[in-house]
């Protein structure tokens, strides 16, 4: 079985790169119920709202003395300022790889397991990012100082061995996400995103667009070939693409893609944010509508907040006729609380985002159940 994979992924490689933009043949792939009741939800979401996110929501946050507080039962800045826990709250796996009992940000896996559990009996949904090691030097997903690290773990690269038995323990815990009945909860794995930039060793200066497209075939056919059934597939570049040419330019296919989506973030420049948000806005609805994809702002946010009517002033506005799924803000942390993109009790956005959240288009927890 072991050299039949070795063959099967070194021919979807070959096919790939021999038809250039052309898509090798597709994958056909399992699902729960559960997972395609969470695609149909969010497929027509937007005829209602757009669901609001938050990165490590319930593992740690600020308190209003400005210190940090992690792993307390229950607890969450946004709802401690709005009363309701965000539609969508996105986990981080990096780390996992490696065996360890906690994420590069320090949280327990098993943390991070049990609040996947809990989000999903709320009736919202999660999301998962991996900031993965470097397989080749060590070194972190920032680490850029090798060219040939996604060629080394394509099938017939030196490290192609090593990187499959990291995908099969990823496997293993997107396959444990089960509530006690035994039902496998649905997520959104995110992978290999921002890949436009090169800030990651798999970004547009460190491979081909042949050798991405193939990172995420091997990535979803093998987590497929382990029995995973319970994942959504989202590709998420940054803002650097200016037309839908250069968006689709490394698009590793309509079979194992479910949402379309774009990171990007606020500095001192507003206009120029809007002007991100919105061209990016235009570029994903028109792609969504032509491949059938939901649309969604992956990651987004303004560090530390500095405008107190951020939520209604600057983000509502700029999303709000656009049919996107879910826009998602990312962490409040706890070890350096200057960083931190959602408000906190006692925090000067934080009226504003009670206003963001009375809106009628902002979904929360208590507004939907996305898997009935």
């Amino acid at each position: 079985m072991k050299t039949l994979r070795i063959i099967t992924l070194a021919l979807s490689l070959f096919l790939l790169m021999a038809c250039g933009n052309n898509q090798p043949s597709t994958l056909t792939l399992k699902r729960t119920a559960e997972t395609e009741k969470l695609l149909a939800n969010l497929t027509n979401l937007p005829e209602q709202g757009f669901l609001f996110g938050h990165h490590d929501d319930t593992n740690y946050g600020i308190n209003a003395d400005g210190t940090g507080w992690e792993f307390e039962a229950g607890r969450s800045d946004v709802q401690s300022v709005c009363g309701d826990y965000p539609g969508i709250i996105s986990f981080d796996l990096g780390e996992l790889e490696l065996g360890g009992e906690v994420s590069l940000d320090k949280v327990p896996f098993d943390k991070i397991k049990q609040e996947i559990i809990n989000q999903y009996l709320r009736g919202g949904m999660s999301s998962i990012s991996w900031h993965l090691r470097n397989p080749k030097t060590g070194g972190d997903s920032w680490d850029v100082s090798d060219t040939t690290v996604v060629r080394s773990i394509l099938p017939d690269g030196e490290l192609h061995e090593t990187f499959i038995g990291w995908l099969n323990i990823m496997a293993d815990f997107l396959n444990s996400l089960q509530t006690p009945e035994g039902v496998k909860v649905p997520v959104l794995f995110r992978p290999w995103h921002e890949h436009t930039g090169s800030w990651f060793w798999w970004g547009q200066k460190l491979c081909s667009a042949s050798e991405y497209k193939a990172l995420w075939r091997m990535t979803v056919e093998q987590l497929s070939l382990k029995g995973v059934d319970n994942c959504l597939y989202a590709y998420s570049p940054g803002t650097e693409p200016q037309n839908e040419a250069q968006y689709l330019e490394r698009y590793p296919g309509d079979d194992i893609i479910d949402l379309i989506g774009f990171d990007t973030y606020q500095s001192n420049n507003r206009p120029m944010y809007l002007y991100g948000v919105q061209r990016m806005l235009a570029i994903i609805k028109k792609i969504g509508k032509e491949h059938n994809k939901v649309i969604a702002i992956t990651e987004t946010g303004f560090e530390g907040v500095p405008d107190a009517e951020w939520w209604t002033g600057t983000l509502l506005p700029a999303i709000q006729d656009y049919p996107i799924s879910y826009v998602l803000v990312w962490r409040n942390a706890r070890e350096r609380t200057s960083h931190h993109y959602a408000p906190y009790p006692g925090h000067p956005s934080a009226n504003d985002f009670v206003n963001f959240y009375n809106e009628p288009r902002t979904l929360f927890a208590k507004d939907v159940d996305l898997y009935k």
